[in-house]
Order: structure tokens, then sequence, then C-alpha cells
């Protein structure tokens, strides 16, 4: 069965269909024909998870997936939270980011933090569902490891000594927010193919 995951960033296509196997045939939106910007302007990630796939499914009329993910701070009551990737403005730029996460946090010794990541699959049952995974961690006080994207480099989940960005992508992928949510996905596409 085809389903589109409604990113055309390489890593999360790449950790999508390594979680999600064989049964079900992960595209990009490329691999569609979607070259539009696809509409984030909800407050939630929730919210914007669901008008992504809903925007692609209604559109291109195939099964579709989103994700929608945020850094919570705690001591940054939550920010940059649902405007993580746009955090230092609209060009979306990572390293301005994480430097604008750094400077704020500077004179924290607080760091707790977590990733939260939404998946919404529209297109399969009779109403949307959503899928929740939640990793806590902590910022570091510099950038540590080259792999991984987005703020990678400055969160260490809790338990390891590691930032995700210093890990491979067998070992990120193990507790990764948005590997945690695309298994409970994958979950729930094998109780659906077992019903077909």
């Amino acid at each position: 069965m085809k389903l589109c995951f409604a990113t055309n960033n390489k890593h999360k296509l790449a950790e999508a269909k390594d979680i999600v196997g064989k049964d079900f045939q992960i595209v990009s939106l490329e691999e569609i024909n979607c070259f539009e910007e696809l509409p984030e302007t909800s407050p939630t990630l929730e919210g914007n998870s669901l008008q992504k796939a809903e925007f692609v499914f209604n559109k291109f009329g195939v099964a579709c997936f989103a994700d929608d993910t945020g850094l919570e701070v705690e001591v940054l009551d939550g920010e940059p939270g649902v405007l993580s990737a746009r955090y230092a403005g609209e060009q979306k730029d990572s390293n301005e980011n994480i430097d604008l996460l750094l400077k704020r946090l500077h004179h924290f010794p607080h760091r707790t933090a977590k990733f939260r990541t939404v998946i919404t699959l529209v297109g399969l049952d009779p109403a949307p569902m959503s899928f929740e995974g939640i990793v806590q961690g902590r910022i570091t006080q510099e950038r540590k490891g080259s792999s991984g994207f987005g703020y990678d480099p400055v969160f260490i989940p809790d338990g390891h000594t590691k930032t995700y960005a210093e890990m491979s992508l067998q070992e990120k992928s193990l507790l990764s927010h948005r590997a945690l949510a695309v298994r409970k996905l994958e979950a729930h596409l094998k109780t659906l193919s077992s019903a077909h």
C-alpha cells in the first residue's frame, strides 16, 4: 500500500521507511508531484500535522501522514515549541535557531527540555488519527556532533551522554521522538492491514 509522508526531508524519510518497513511503500511529496508549500498556520503541533496531511490527501488523493515537531524548553515556557523550525525567522536556518536558543539559555543552569512529535494520518481511517512521541532531555552548552539535523547537536536525551547529532541513525532511531511516534503509527497500520 502506498502512503505519502508529507516531507521531502531525506533524514525523516529514511527513518520512517526504516521503521514502517516492507508492508507499506512510503513516498515523499516530490514523488507524488507535490511541490507547493504545505499550510502550517496552526498554533499547535497537532493542528499543523493535521493541516499538512489533509492538504495532501484532499489535493492528491493519496493516504498521507504528516509530522510536526517542537522542542519545548522548560525555562523558556515551552519555547521554541511550534515555532521550532522558524525560531530565528522565516529562513528556517537550523544554525541560527540553535544560536538563538543557546543565547536565550545562556544564564540558565537548568536546561531541561523535551522533543515532541505529533504525526497525523489521513485517508485510511474514518477520521484522522494522531500519534505522539515525547523524549525528555536537556540542552547542552554548545554544539556536539555532526549528524542529524535541526536541534540535534544541542539535545541530549535523558539517560544518555551523547547528543542526537553524535549518534548513528540506528542509535537515534531507537529512541528519537519522531521514531516513537512513527512506531505508534506503524502499530496502527499493522492493525489496519491485518483487518483487510
